[in-house]
């Protein structure tokens, strides 16, 4: 366990891939705070299955577009176990797809707020409890690189800020605390099942190399690994991972 004895919280973890890191730092001996917003189901049921292979967990409800529910989430995680070593601000969507030229104020404002102050937010509740060798993993998008699909404009700059803001944060808190951005292509979550149709997943499919869609699980395993010692010399990287969608 390349993660024993630390303490990581994960926001949107009742779902897709904000569950699988949970289980996936849970699995490498992370105690795991884990925030949801209505996917109640399932972060309760990861809560159990942790605490039955000997781990630690809990869930709590909260809207990370608020301070006071983020700080919540983190001085009860600090309650229960003294620390933060690892941050993985994953809450965030796209809300709905909408054209650029029906843009409206208020639409990029809650954007913004889901996918920008959210991690903004968890970050800086975070960083007063963060020692010497802890570790932010951001959630940007392939999007934030390519500029996103169809009526996905603000969805994309939004990432774009989160990529942006790592490359910052990985300067102002080094050498204690590094900063890491993920950059998922088409994973096969709710997000695509919503508001992707399926004759662009399969179109997908077939154009990339590795001929599927990403796994929740496989963005975790790279969550893990930016959470170790493991990647201790990176700081400040977009890691792109889209099974050959978009080269760096």
């Amino acid at each position: 366990m390349k993660l024993q004895g630390k303490v990581a919280i994960v926001t949107g973890g009742g779902r897709d891939i904000g569950r699988a890191c949970a289980m996936r730092l849970a699995e490498e001996g992370c105690a795991v705070a884990i925030n949801y917003h209505s996917s109640s189901e399932g972060a309760d049921s990861a809560v159990t299955e942790i605490a039955q292979a000997g781990g630690r967990a809990f869930a709590m409800k909260g809207d990370m577009t608020r301070r006071e529910d983020v700080q919540a989430l983190v001085e009860k995680a600090v309650a229960e176990w003294g620390k933060v070593d690892i941050a993985v601000p994953n809450a965030g969507g796209i809300i709905r797809r909408v054209p650029f030229m029906d843009l409206t104020g208020e639409f990029i404002d809650d954007m913004m707020a889901l996918n920008f102050k959210s991690a903004i937010y968890l970050a800086q509740a975070c960083v007063p409890h963060m020692g010497p060798g802890s570790s932010i993993v951001m959630m940007a998008s392939q999007a934030a690189r390519d500029g996103g699909g169809a009526g996905s404009t603000a969805y994309a700059a939004s990432k774009g800020a989160v990529l942006t803001m790592t490359r910052g944060m990985a300067k102002e808190l080094g050498p204690n605390i590094r900063v890491n951005a993920l950059n998922p292509g088409m994973i096969d979550t709710d997000f695509h099942n919503i508001h992707t149709k399926p004759e662009a997943r399969k179109a997908y499919e077939a154009a990339v190399p590795v001929k599927r869609q990403g796994l929740p699980e496989d963005v975790a395993n790279l969550v893990a690994f930016l959470a170790s010692d493991e990647s201790a010399f990176m700081t400040g990287v977009g890691v792109d991972i889209n099974g050959g969608s978009l080269f760096s």
